[in-house]
């Protein structure tokens, strides 16, 4: 073989890898199985994300600090659509988020977004409202900084939304205005 075949054919395979990248999707999983989906996926060697918030839940006798899923039903998985196979056979899954029947990629920025607010001491609300178009602005001071949304105010609360596009749903966080950049 000569060597511009051997530079071509690597170049179709860098080709290949590109269009075939890793990237994150979302899964609907049973009610209540998020964690245990994510401790098999991660078992199976699958990179999973899942947000979860910790929150007080009361009982007749006590009080106690527990971790829930931010999202119910949802958990993100980094993968390449020719090993979601692998990621069907786990049980508890039930299918990954789509739009016009094939698998919708979610970007970076928001996996990013969403390991920020897990990670700070934010108070998160989840919403399924549908919001008009706001100001987009990133957070410049405070445990959020870097964090970018879309503005709304609610009374006489400014709160920033983060939208998970492909899910449909928003997150909404009480923050100052003066913590707040217009981009």
């Amino acid at each position: 073989m000569s060597e511009n075949a051997i530079c071509s054919s690597e170049g179709k395979e860098k080709l290949i890898k590109k269009k075939s990248e890793n990237k994150w999707y979302a899964l609907y999983t049973r009610p209540r199985a998020e964690k245990m989906v994510y401790h098999r996926l991660v078992e199976a060697g699958i990179e999973t994300f899942l947000p979860l918030q910790k929150t007080y839940r009361m009982w007749s006798d006590r009080k106690k600090l527990v971790e829930k899923p931010l999202l119910s039903s949802y958990i993100f998985v980094k993968t390449y659509k020719r090993k979601f196979h692998l990621v069907y056979k786990i049980i508890g899954v039930i299918k990954f988020i789509s739009f016009e029947g094939h698998p919708v990629s979610i970007p970076q920025n928001q996996i990013d977004n969403l390991r920020l607010l897990i990670n700070s001491d934010a108070e998160i609300e989840v919403s399924f409202e549908k919001f008009a178009k706001g100001d987009n602005v990133e957070v410049v001071s405070g445990s959020l900084v870097g964090l970018t949304g879309e503005l709304i105010k609610t009374g006489s609360h400014n709160r920033v939304i983060v939208r998970i596009d492909r899910l449909d749903q928003n997150l909404i966080l009480k923050i100052p205005k003066a913590f707040l950049r217009k981009i």
